[in-house]
Order: C-alpha cells, then structure tokens, then sequence
C-alpha cells in the first residue's frame, strides 16, 4: 500500500484513480452507511469537491484505490463550517492558516477482511499518517473534521485523539461530532504503519500547498 497525494494539477494525470476515489465513496457512504449523498452514474460527489481540494489515496500494488480523504484549507468554503455548523460550540470556525479540513475519509472494508477485530487495519492507520504527512509538509499544523463517533473511538485506538469542538448531534441517521486533531511528527510517528510509503515528500511541500 502506498499513499498518492493528488493535487489539482495531477487531477487529469490520475483521473483512473480519482474515479476510483468516487466510486469508493459510494459505495461506502451512499450503500454501506446509509448517508444522504449523492451518487451519480455509480460515484459520490458533492459541491465541496468543487473547489479544488487535494486527496490523499492509499493505493494497492495493483493501482486499485483501498482508502481516500479530501483536504481543504479551513479558511473555507469547508464542509464543516459550510455544511454542519451547528457540530461546533459557537457555530462557526475559527479557522488560521496552520488549519486545514479532512472530509470524506473512507477506506474499502474489503481491506479488513481476515484481521482481528480489535486491530486497526495498516490501510486505516497508512491514511492517518499520510494525512498528518501532507498537512506537516505543506505547512499544518490543524486537522479539523466532523465525523461519527464510531470514527472518533477509531481515532482513540490510533493513540491520535481529537479534541472536540463542539457537543455530538444527530445527522441523518449518525451521531456526528466535530474534533480537531494535531499534524505533527509525534501524531505522525504514532500512527504510521510499519510498512507505510507515500510519494508526499518527494512531490515537495510548496506545490503541495498551493494545490491545496
């Protein structure tokens, strides 16, 4: 498994894998989970994939797509202030230029078969630590994101707590909180797979975060 950072300049070069992404995203939130999303010709989108965010991919041996999140400066439009304000204490985000959003992470349950239930599975923890990665290499030092509290208890596991920002509430069919979490090499250190490879630092930081 390898982490792939897809900026928006690589969209076109990745296209295979971005659709991949989608389908993914589908399968997991629209038929698994029962979210209210939109899926068309097979692919989840939404208006947040519009604003030329970067995703993180955990990408097998055989260029199949086995997890995915999406990254987008908190100085907005997010989906946590612009969709679920009403997830943090005052509303509304205080966002600062160290602060950057992860929204639809997702991995393939495919992925888990045959480990032990009370064991993280390496594609889970791979995506952390890319996510931690790419946020410390292109200048984060914040991670804010709304989630389920089945994630939040995941992200416990990991020894990568989040700090809430705000009560849980209802969303459709799941409790949703928002959190916070740290970019930095001890989060990154602790979560990182032993096998873990990504393409973060030889893309370079600077292009990384313009692309953001």
């Amino acid at each position: 498994m390898r982490i792939t950072v897809v900026s928006p300049d690589l969209y076109e070069q990745h296209f295979g894998l971005l659709t991949q992404m989608h389908r993914l995203r589908a399968k997991v939130f629209g038929s698994r989970m029962g979210w209210d999303v939109t899926v068309l010709d097979g692919e989840e989108r939404d208006q947040f994939d519009d604003f030329a965010p970067t995703y993180i991919l955990a990408v097998d041996d055989d260029y199949r797509v086995a997890g995915c999140a999406r990254l987008l400066p908190a100085s907005g439009p997010t989906m946590l202030a612009d969709a679920f304000p009403g997830l943090l204490a005052d509303t509304w985000l205080t966002a600062h230029s160290g602060m950057v959003e992860s929204s639809r992470f997702c991995v393939d349950t495919a992925y888990d078969a045959g480990k032990g239930g009370s064991q993280l599975h390496p594609t889970t923890l791979a995506m952390f630590a890319g996510i931690i990665e790419w946020s410390m290499a292109s200048g984060y030092n914040e991670i804010v994101t709304a989630t389920d509290l089945r994630f939040e208890r995941i992200l416990k596991r990991a020894g990568w707590p989040m700090r809430r920002l705000g009560e849980p509430a209802s969303i459709g069919n799941t409790i949703a909180v928002a959190g916070s979490l740290p970019a930095d090499r001890g989060s990154f250190e602790q979560v990182r797979p032993a096998d873990y490879r990504s393409d973060i630092t030889q893309n370079g930081s600077a292009s990384a975060r313009s692309a953001a």
